[in-house]
């Protein structure tokens, strides 16, 4: 049995070659893994690195890119029976990391797995709570509900042919096909044993950039879901209130105050105008959420 392992990459280079070593580093009893680099042109040794670790590597122009596009790319050029996705900048935390992830699939308890993200580095305060919430220690398998993550997470190559991810969103492409194997009477599953480190080093712009498109590709998934400008306020006041009673708890409240209200009000912000906005993506924008640390 072929495990393939996505990766996603446009100048990966600072934490690729931890992450290889660590998949290198995984217990692997009754299959084996193949390592799939999705490039979208990068400049430094993002590849060289690559190489050194004997991965296939696709390539994906920058005009072309989406994330389900990249993914499906990746996917296509794939040859393993099961397809895990990590990001270019999420760390296994453990030697059974991959064999934890898709296990339920090939129990077949569940169609598609994602695993816990923890924070490491330079991500930021209010973001280890956002991991906290979403990623909690208990396993969920199946799960309710569609909510799924593809920074840590794997697909039977069955159901990928079946659906693919939708290539027109700005992303949420996980929830998206989650939410299609939900009303296909498929399942996902929440593996906490399965654990990445997840480090994340953006600006405010950034954050509040990666909230707007993540709204924007949510309101195909959930229509449903209007934020006001009443809910606005309400969601940074209530996030800013719980992180600073974790803050003083934990005794870094000083350290941490400006760090609180700057993410929430980014990722709120960024939610309301993604929530608020309905347009084609030119290549400017496009540039914008799909590369926000490109400078033009």
């Amino acid at each position: 049995m072929l495990v393939s392992i996505i990766i996603r990459t446009l100048n990966e280079e600072r934490y690729l070659d931890e992450i290889l070593v660590a998949i290198e580093s995984q217990n692997v009893n009754d299959f084996s893994y193949e390592i799939v680099i999705v490039d979208s042109g990068s400049t430094d040794n993002t590849l060289k690195i690559a190489k050194s670790h004997n991965a296939r590597i696709t390539y994906i122009k920058k005009q072309d890119f989406t994330f389900g596009r990249s993914l499906n790319v990746g996917c296509d050029y794939a040859y393993g029976e099961y397809l895990v996705f990590i990001s270019g900048h999420c760390i296994p935390a453990n030697k059974d990391w991959l064999q934890n992830l898709i296990a339920p699939l090939i129990q077949k308890k569940c169609d598609y797995t994602y695993g816990r993200q923890i924070a490491r580095d330079t991500t930021k305060f209010s973001e280890i709570r956002v991991f906290e919430k979403y990623f909690p220690s208990t396993s969920s398998i199946p799960q309710d509900g569609f909510f799924c993550n593809n920074a840590n997470a794997a697909i039977s190559r069955t159901i990928w042919d079946k659906f693919h991810f939708d290539e027109s969103l700005t992303g949420l492409e996980d929830m998206f096909i989650a939410k299609q194997i939900c009303q296909d009477n498929g399942y996902v599953g929440y593996v906490s044993d399965s654990c990445v480190f997840h480090i994340h080093d953006e600006t405010w712009v950034q954050i509040k950039t990666r909230y707007e498109r993540e709204a924007i590709a949510l309101q195909k998934i959930m229509p449903e879901i209007k934020i006001s400008i009443f809910d606005l306020v309400h969601f940074i006041v209530a996030g800013v209130l719980k992180d600073t009673r974790v803050a003083i708890l934990e005794r870094v409240f000083f350290k941490e105050i400006l760090s609180i209200l700057m993410f929430r009000f980014s990722q709120y912000y960024g939610s309301y105008k993604g929530n608020h906005a309905c347009r084609k993506l030119s290549n400017q924008v496009k540039i914008k959420y799909f590369y926000p640390r490109i400078k033009r």
